[in-house]
């Protein structure tokens, strides 16, 4: 499982779901499943989250401590 803090992100911004999946070419919808970790996204999408924010990739995706089988 991974966790996220995309919603933290934008509300430091101000931006709403669609404004930040306009910025990151995916749909609004994306971006909801991201945040509530119903959908985990690529490592391409993943950067480009981090990017628009202006951090590092593991300070908005964390994985879990789950041991890998």
């Amino acid at each position: 499982m991974m966790e996220n803090t995309i919603r933290v992100e934008r509300a430091k911004k101000r931006i709403t779901q669609a404004e930040l999946a306009e910025q990151v070419n995916v749909s609004r919808q994306t971006i909801h499943a991201i945040e509530t970790g119903k959908f985990i996204p690529s490592t391409v999408l993943a950067l480009k989250i981090a990017r628009y924010f202006g951090v590092k990739i593991e300070d908005i995706f964390i994985l879990d401590d789950e041991p890998v089988k």
